[in-house]
């Protein structure tokens, strides 16, 4: 018999986590089914035959899109091809959705059915593009508690499935023996740096943060540092940014939820890294910083309250948020001082993250988009 050949797709390290986690548990069901796609190292391993890397499709905001516009381009009249050629069964996309859309569109004209697991944020910005997902996309399978009656309500087929993070984060170690592997010392104060998945977002956020760090070291002591590296980045290209700061920071590149759940507080990029970070409780400032032109454009078109996923589930500001020129070093530290040196804004901020788990739903969302995924390939 031929394989059943399913196409993915993911642009970012978020996504591809997810894709991962969603084709491992597709292959439980049928170990014959065939994946190709976009993603990265965790949907390689699964099984994906990667047909480009998301580490380089990724950008944030509107303006960084245009340096990697002819590569992006390329990839998607590639995977377009496909579709006509030699077509799958179904067609999965995962977020990404100035790609995934038009994808959708050419799927849905050649008659492939389309799920997309991770919604695109339309309910924050560019609500017109719910009109194409309901043209084009078959089902939705949504992470976010609000998103369901969102899509509901404008016609789309849509479940929540809960979110994959449920079953993601999660620690291995007891504290002691946490700081023990890490190299950290147990009467020292712990700031975690998150600056994010994309070069350019790290680029962008990571000299701040680590100007917020020196300022730290003149106020706080003894204190130490650690860096969560995120798999899509390059290692060096994070060193050569450290080099320019004499600071001693702790890069570690594994057990990154060991790391931030030691952690007494968080510098963390806006996106999904925030939401690993409450789910471990860990007390963060949240930051966002992308070109001008993007921040102004954007700063038009959204409609949200809040810009981090951990106040936007909350449905209030549990997290500080510093956006564009407010995240600079002076900020950002004086936000970390204030969690360290504040117990009670500390624990009141502790008690609003754990609070935030019994929002996501329930464990098991690949499970139940795999069975999704099943019930519109039969």
């Amino acid at each position: 018999m031929k394989p059943r050949k399913v196409m993915i797709v993911a642009g970012e390290a978020s996504g591809d986590l997810h894709g991962g986690n969603l084709v491992r548990e597709m292959v439980r069901l049928d170990p014959q089914l065939s994946f190709s796609g976009v993603g990265g190292n965790r949907m390689r391993a699964a099984g994906v035959e990667l047909l480009a890397d998301a580490a380089d499709m990724a950008v944030v905001g509107l303006t960084e899109v245009i340096f990697k516009l002819a590569m992006i381009l390329k990839v998607m009249r590639r995977l377009k091809a496909i579709l006509k050629n030699d077509p799958p069964e179904l067609l999965i996309l995962i977020d990404y959705p100035d790609f995934n859309l038009p994808l959708a569109r050419a799927a849905r004209k050649r008659g492939i059915k389309v799920l997309y697991y991770v919604s695109p944020q339309v309910w924050a910005w560019r609500k017109g593009r719910v009109n194409t997902i309901r043209k084009s996309v078959d089902r939705m399978a949504v992470i976010l508690p609000f998103e369901a009656e969102f899509y509901r309500n404008s016609g789309v087929d849509v479940t929540f499935v809960g979110h994959p993070l449920l079953d993601e984060v999660k620690k291995k170690y007891p504290r002691s023996e946490a700081l023990k592997r890490f190299g950290l010392k147990e009467e020292a104060v712990t700031v975690a740096i998150l600056p994010g998945s994309r070069q350019s977002e790290v680029a962008k956020l990571l000299p701040a943060m680590l100007g917020a760090c020196r300022i730290l070291t003149e106020k706080i002591s003894p204190l130490q540092f650690v860096l969560p590296l995120a798999g899509t980045l390059n290692p060096e290209f994070v060193r050569d940014i450290l080099r320019q700061f004499p600071l001693r920071i702790n890069v570690i590149g594994e057990e990154i939820y060991d790391v931030i759940a030691v952690a007494d507080a968080a510098m963390v990029a806006s996106g999904t890294a925030t939401l690993e970070t409450a789910l471990l409780e860990t007390p963060m400032v949240v930051l966002y910083k992308v070109s001008g032109l993007s921040y102004a454009v954007g700063r038009r078109c959204i409609r949200v309250d809040h810009i981090s996923l951990v106040n936007l589930i909350a449905g209030r500001a549990v997290v500080p948020e510093l956006i564009q020129d407010e995240a600079n070093p002076e900020r950002i530290a004086a936000e970390i001082r204030d969690m360290i040196g504040r117990q009670g804004r500390t624990r009141e901020m502790k008690a609003a993250l754990a609070e935030l788990r019994g929002k996501l739903g329930t464990p098991g969302a690949a499970q139940r988009t795999a069975r999704i995924a099943f019930e519109m390939m039969n």
